[in-house]
């Protein structure tokens, strides 16, 4: 799983139909430290996230597919949980 940070969204007027009706957002990967990494992800949106909010996400096409239960989707990445707290440990 990967931590980032939504920073956008993604419009697609031309796009596969499994897009249909789906949000793609632009996430920011999150360092350890929970600082940008500037390296981003595409990712679809399953659970309604927002601008700014840390999120989780899949990037594992299988494992984004049983998501969706669609095992022939073309997908990658699946934001799958809204971070609440972050509690480092030392």
């Amino acid at each position: 799983m990967i931590l980032g940070r939504v920073c956008g969204s993604i419009v697609s007027t031309i796009n596969h139909k499994f897009y249909d009706n789906k949000r793609l957002l632009l996430v920011d990967r999150l360092t350890i430290a929970g600082e940008p990494s500037g390296k981003y992800i595409i990712a679809i949106d399953s659970v309604g996230a927002g601008a700014g909010e840390t999120v989780l996400i899949i990037d594992e096409g299988n494992s984004a597919r049983q998501i969706v239960e669609d095992e022939t989707a073309p997908l990658r990445s699946i934001i799958i949980g809204v971070v609440d707290q972050i509690n480092p440990t030392t």
